[in-house]
């Protein structure tokens, strides 16, 4: 059968880009390896009674121009709710010995002055910096970046690339210079005295980042997670209620209404050209498909070196996406509690704001480095950095009354362990040190355990296709951002093959739930 254009992958992206297509009047199939949609932005049932975001866990960065266009909440009930602290970072062992950060300006000035008066006065100053520099992101954002050896129509890309910067202020050119080049820790450094406010602020640099706070250009990673924003809200993160499937089901949900096909247990096997903008793809059940252009959610790498037809196959390229960096160092855990958690530092399992937000514990930049070097020492950080979200907080249905599920979205864990250790081996005993670190924190963690859901790095490759672990198909270096991302030459979306498409977070502006990758290939498409 053809079509004008098959999607190979139904995580976010690529709905977002069949929806896009489909509106244009296209006949459009995506084709999802799985047999649920939604890639890595899933809601599942782990254990008997027990929902929750399989994958990714918290929601900020999905665009709003994608959400109004595509009747997410007007038409399909996508709700958003709003953290009532962004952070809350527990410290010690007794009561008070700890820091919660949001619920207003004021509200944190005043809990950072507990640590250091300096630091809350510098605060909003901080904040507007961010805002400066993710105001410049956001103009770019949904920008097609500029193709190296494009010709004339790339030069004049890259002409209103430059004049975003070049009509800033020099101080904000200075600002944003200094984001993509500075470590998180150094500008951290720079700015404040205290250890947990900065581990507060440093700790969104290493998430998904196989790095110390201190490598150079973690202050990018950080900033990659601040120009999101909620409910209308800039920087604001919050729970998807029904988790984030219901991001990717919203997405299903207007595709079908627009005519899109989607297919599950729909595996591809190979892609090729047949010239004339004529691509094949042949699926591992035996089917045999046809199209005008092929859009690809999947991992780069996955495409151009295995799934790509091997005669048509650069080898400049397939040696470019050997050496492709990609590995966040991730390991994610879903649990069932019996109840909440019992800090030590805000004592109680009753429902209280704290257990709502994004709990980190990694209480210093120092913390997060020596888990980083454990992990490149030993394969795993013995003292991991955890964020634990509690979704059924907000969210009720996702487990049983009176009972809970937590997210458990964890660093340093490398994909290649050492000495020829295999992660089906070391699974459960790298779990056990995620629920120590916890429990030495909330002492009644352990016991509350109901069931635990448990995805190492090779576990996050072999079901979702994350090549290395890595969750958002390839670091967010200097070398693979913008017009580099996923490689230089390959920035705009297009790829050699005629009629074959990036729209995945391997292309700009990277990972993420943003679907922006997806609204910006559907629209190269549409104006090829």
């Amino acid at each position: 059968m053809h079509y004008d254009a098959l999607i190979l992958g139904g995580g976010h992206n690529g709905l977002v880009c069949a929806c896009y297509l489909a509106k244009a009047g296209w006949k459009v199939r995506v084709l999802e390896r799985r047999e649920v949609l939604g890639g890595a932005a899933v809601t599942e049932e782990f254990a008997p009674g027990f929902r929750n975001s399989t994958a990714s866990y918290t929601v900020s960065l999905l665009n709003p121009k994608i959400i109004r266009e595509l009747r997410l909440a007007e038409a399909h009930g996508l709700k958003i709710v709003e953290r009532p602290y962004s952070n809350f970072l527990p410290l010690g062992e007794m009561p008070g010995e700890c820091i919660r950060l949001g619920g207003g300006l004021a509200a944190t000035q005043a809990e950072v002055a507990r640590y250091s008066r300096r630091d809350a006065e510098r605060l909003p100053d901080y904040y507007a910096l961010l805002e400066r520099v993710a105001e410049v992101l956001r103009a770019m954002l949904l920008q097609t970046p500029p193709n190296v050896g494009g010709g004339i129509a790339e030069l004049f890309s890259a002409w209103k690339t430059a004049r975003v910067f070049k009509d800033l202020p020099l101080s904000t050119q200075r600002d944003v210079l200094d984001m993509f080049a500075l470590s998180a820790g150094e500008l951290l450094d720079r700015w404040f005295e205290s250890a947990p406010l900065k581990a507060c602020f440093g700790f969104d640099s290493i998430v998904g980042n196989f790095a110390s706070p201190y490598a150079p250009g973690s202050a990018y990673v950080l900033l990659h997670h601040v120009f999101g924003e909620v409910n209308g809200k800039s920087g604001v993160w919050g729970h998807a209620l029904g988790g984030m499937g219901a991001i990717t089901q919203a997405l299903a949900a207007e595709a079908r209404l627009l005519g899109v096909e989607l297919s599950t247990g729909a595996a591809v096997h190979r892609v090729r050209s047949l010239g004339r903008r004529q691509l094949r793809v042949d699926l591992e059940n035996g089917e045999v498909l046809t199209a005008s252009r092929v859009a690809s959610n999947l991992h780069p790498k996955l495409l151009f070196t295995q799934l790509l037809d091997a005669s048509q196959r650069e080898p400049e390229l397939s040696q470019r996406f050997a050496d492709h960096q990609n590995e966040s160092a991730t390991l994610r855990m879903n649990v069932a509690l019996a109840e909440l958690p019992d800090f030590r530092c805000a004592p109680g399992t009753a429902l209280s704001p704290h257990h709502q937000s994004g709990i980190i514990l990694a209480p210093s930049l120092a913390y997060m480095e020596r888990a980083y070097i454990d992990a490149r020492e030993q394969g795993w950080a013995q003292a991991p950095v955890v964020e634990m979200l509690i979704p059924s907080t907000v969210d009720p249905t996702l487990a049983p009354p009176g009972q809970h599920v937590a997210s458990l979205f964890c660093q340093h864990f490398r994909y290649a362990l050492p000495d020829g250790r295999s992660w089906d081996a070391e699974r459960e005993a790298a779990a056990d040190a995620v629920i120590e670190t916890v429990n030495r924190a909330a002492p009644n963690f352990k016991a509350s355990l109901i069931a635990r859901q448990i995805h190492t790095p090779l576990d996050l490759e072999r079901k979702f296709g994350l090549v290395g672990g890595d969750i958002f198909h390839g670091k967010l270096t200097l070398n693979q951002l913008f017009s580099a991302r996923p490689l230089l030459g390959l920035g705009n979306y297009r790829t050699p093959i005629p009629g074959l498409y990036l729209c995945g977070s391997g292309a700009h502006p990277g990972g993420g739930v943003t679907g922006i990758p997806g609204h910006n290939a559907a629209r190269e498409m549409l104006r090829d």
